[in-house]
C-alpha cells in the first residue's frame, strides 16, 4: 500500500499527507519554498520535481525510508467537514477547471441527468439554484462514499479520517494536526519545530487557491445550504471527522473547531 497522498520535502525536512480541500495548495508551495527559495511556477499539484511525492516513482523510496524510520516531522491539515463539501460542490462540480473543462470529463453531465444537478455555465454568470443543486450533489456523494455508485468516491468529498488514516495503518505517525481555519497559527507551529534550507516568513507567502476564479460564489450562508436531511446525510459521511478533529456539527455556520485534535486519540481510532 504505501503511502498514497504523502509529500516530502526534498531535503527530508517534513513529510505532509495530502487532503483534498484543505490547504493543499499552499502547503506544497511552502514545503518547496523551504527548501528552494522560491514558489513552483505554477499548480504545486502540477510539479514533477522539487518536491518528492508518492505518485512519482522515483520518490517512493525516500519518503517509505523516512517515515517508516521515523526521522522525519509529520503532519497534516483538516477542515470543517461543512466548509469542505461545499468547497468540492463549487470548485469540482460547479466550476470549471483550470484546463477549461469541466472536472472528470463526462461526471457533470452524468449528475445533470441521474441526480437533476443543475450548474449554470460562465455564459449565463452561472445562473442556478445553488441549495437545491448542492442538496442533490449531496445525495450523489453519499451514494459514492455507502455504495461506491454510480463511482467510487472522488478524494475530494471523501472523508479526511480516511485519507489520514492511511498514512498511519502503513507505519507512519503524524507529530501535527491543524486546522485550515487557523492556517497561519498551524503552519507556523510546524515551521517551528523542523529545520528547513530557507527560512520562512509566513507572512509574506501569497494565497495559492488553484479553485479560485473558475466557478460561481458561495451566495448564502453555510447553514442555508444543510436542511434536516443534508446534516443527516453529512453526518452519515463525516461523523468520524467532526469527532476526531472537533468541528461544531450542530452549527453549520461556526467554521472554527471546538478543540484542539487529541493525536493520540487519532492514532488509536485510526490505526486499526
Amino acid at each position: 500500500m504505501g503511502f498514497p497522498g504523502t509529500w516530502m520535502t526534498e531535503s527530508e525536512s517534513v513529510v505532509y499527507r495530502v487532503v483534498p480541500k484543505c490547504a493543499c495548495s499552499s502547503i506544497g508551495q511552502i514545503m518547496f519554498y523551504s527548501d528552494h527559495g522560491r514558489f513552483f511556477d505554477g499548480d504545486i499539484h502540477d510539479s514533477k520535481e522539487g518536491l518528492h511525492k508518492w505518485s512519482q516513482d522515483y520518490s517512493q523510496g525516500p519518503i517509505e525510508r523516512v517515515v517508516k524510520g521515523g526521522k522525519a516531522y509529520s503532519f497534516t491539515c483538516v477542515r470543517n467537514p461543512y466548509g469542505r463539501i461545499l468547497s468540492s460542490f463549487f470548485d469540482k462540480i460547479a466550476g470549471i477547471q483550470r484546463n477549461g473543462r469541466r472536472y472528470r470529463g463526462n461526471l457533470v453531465p452524468q449528475l445533470i441527468q441521474k441526480y437533476g444537478i443543475e450548474v449554470g455555465s460562465p455564459e449565463d454568470n452561472f445562473d442556478f439554484d445553488q441549495v437545491k443543486s448542492f442538496r442533490r450533489f449531496l445525495l450523489f456523494a453519499r451514494d459514492t462514499i455507502r455504495w461506491r455508485r454510480p463511482m467510487e468516491p472522488d478524494i475530494h468529498w471523501s472523508a479526511m479520517s480516511g485519507h489520514i488514516s492511511t498514512f498511519i495503518v502503513n507505519g507512519g505517525r503524524y507529530n501535527n494536526i491543524f486546522f485550515t481555519e487557523k492556517f497561519n497559527e498551524g503552519m507556523q507551529s510546524v515551521l517551528d519545530d523542523i529545520e528547513t534550507p530557507v527560512k520562512v516568513d509566513l507572512a509574506a507567502v501569497p494565497k495559492f487557491n488553484e479553485s479560485e476564479g473558475h466557478g460561481p460564489k458561495r451566495a448564502h450562508p453555510i447553514s442555508d445550504y444543510f436542511d434536516d436531511l443534508s446534516r443527516h446525510l453529512v453526518w452519515e459521511i463525516y461523523k468520524k471527522d467532526f469527532q476526531l478533529f472537533k468541528y461544531d456539527f450542530d452549527n453549520p455556520d461556526n467554521k472554527m473547531p471546538l478543540g484542539e485534535v487529541d493525536l493520540d486519540e487519532v492514532h488509536a481510532k485510526l490505526g486499526q
